[in-house]
């Protein structure tokens, strides 16, 4: 019976038309928390069991202060199967052409499967106003825009593949986080130099102060500072994220050390080029996906079973080190876990009369976190170019999923960029910071510039 119903749900909004813009009715609103968790997903698990039932996620509290690097609470588990090139085939529906492109191009490529763990959690609020957006929330300006909207998922009982992207985009992160993470630019044989960032993320009601009349097109404040190597130090990048970015531009400024100025940086945005990535990720591409989504039309393809990497605890080992988890070609996928989970596929083709360096970005998006969990990125001539994998993580000590790392290969090249390691760090995730709106300002991005 659930099988029938999830097969007839994908139905219906597969011919959902994209232009439809109207929020749910009280009807469908209730769903959420029944049949139906509490932020849109499935609460049943699947036919064979090898997907369970959705029980609350994982939460725990701290004894103390809670650790920045929560322990894996799955260490015993062995995997349940390897997939490795010599048998990928009999996994291909549960993979994605990029995935399957991976085997094809490294031999010794390797996933290990393990049980399903349907660990995420949000704290009560989040579900509150993610229930008040099912009833209120809409899109607007041909979609570019959302309005009666608060916080985080506009969308919980999606209509169409842009509703699904805009939960992407507006998912709970932590209300207010800072964390000490490195990005790594990889060469085709293995060898790197990390960058060491640290970034904070601050939505404006988290603010000490609250939401103002300043915030009212802001969706979060965004900063990111370059602490190593020393010939980027000093580097700061200062965005504040706009809701609707057609209306008004996202709102960036950088602050180079060489020249010891702060300047408008509109090219942060769409395939401008990201931060200190060598060239390998575009500026749209940090979080799997960022920013305005209007250069596609985002076409809702149904629902389906994937593999995809889930409680990977085990990326914030300090026991391991950067050569440890980073080789040449890909990661070292002993230390990746993949899980079954349901996840919505998204296909986002460029507009006639676009440009961007991705002509197609294929999205899978897990429905327990509405976070982009694999996307096959397609160049202009329809060739399979870069396939990304977000590493979801359940932070459980703070109700937050989020991400231990997100990688994206480049199938061409052979070199990669991974983002999110901090295994070597002292510091790491500190989700307990208290902002105000100054520390967000062009004044605050000078000050860190020259200290």
């Amino acid at each position: 019976m659930n099988k029938m119903m999830l097969k007839a749900g994908i139905f219906a909004l597969s011919v959902v038309s994209a232009t439809v813009m109207a929020k749910v009715s009280p009807e469908e609103a209730a769903r959420l928390g029944n049949d139906l968790t509490p932020v849109g997903a499935v609460k049943a698990g699947n036919a064979d069991g090898s997907i369970p039932a959705w029980t609350g996620g994982y939460s725990k509290s701290a004894e103390g202060e809670a650790p920045e690097r929560p322990a894996d609470p799955f260490a015993d588990e062995q995997p349940l199967y390897t997939i490795t090139a010599a048998n990928v085939d009999q996994y291909k529906d549960l993979l994605s052409a990029g995935q399957m492109a991976m085997f094809n191009k490294y031999p010794e490529y390797k996933m290990h499967v393990y049980p399903t763990h349907r660990t995420a959690a949000y704290p009560q609020d989040v579900y509150d106003v993610i229930a008040k957006n099912a009833a209120n929330a809409e899109l607007v300006a041909g979609g570019n825009g959302l309005a009666n909207f608060d916080k985080h998922v506009p969308f919980p009982i999606p209509a169409n593949g842009l509703e699904i992207i805009w939960n992407h985009i507006t998912r709970y992160r932590g209300g207010a986080v800072q964390r000490l993470v490195n990005q790594f630019p990889v060469l085709e044989n293995g060898d790197f130099v990390p960058v060491l960032l640290r970034e904070s993320l601050v939505f404006p009601e988290y603010l000490k102060t609250g939401r103002e009349a300043d915030d009212d097109n802001v969706l979060f404040y965004f900063l990111q500072e370059v602490l190593a190597p020393a010939r980027m130090t000093g580097t700061v990048l200062l965005v504040h994220e706009t809701i609707d970015q057609v209306k008004e531009a996202r709102r960036a400024w950088l602050y180079n050390a060489g020249q010891r100025r702060v300047r408008k940086a509109p090219s942060v945005a769409y395939d401008g080029p990201g931060t200190a990535s060598d060239g390998l990720r575009t500026s749209d591409g940090l979080d799997m996906f960022n920013g305005a989504p209007d250069k596609y039309n985002w076409e809702l393809v149904g629902k389906k079973e994937m593999l995809i990497p889930y409680n990977n605890y085990k990326l914030m080992d300090t026991e391991l080190s950067y050569d440890d988890i980073i080789g040449p070609g890909h990661m070292n996928q002993d230390y990746v876990r993949y899980e079954k989970h349901r996840v919505w596929e998204v296909k986002g083709t460029l507009k006639d009369g676009e440009r961007h360096i991705y002509a197609t970005r294929h999205m899978f998006i897990d429905e327990d976190t509405w976070t982009a969990s694999v996307i096959d990125h397609y160049d202009g001539r329809g060739e399979l170019w870069r396939v990304a994998e977000a590493y979801n993580t359940q932070f459980y000590y703070h109700d937050t999923p989020w991400m231990a790392a997100e990688a994206l290969y480049d199938l061409n090249s052979g070199r990669y960029i991974l983002l999110g390691l901090a295994n070597e760090e002292s510091e790491y995730m500190n989700f307990d910071i208290e902002p105000v709106r100054g520390d967000f300002s062009t004044g605050a991005l000078r000050r860190m510039g020259i200290r």
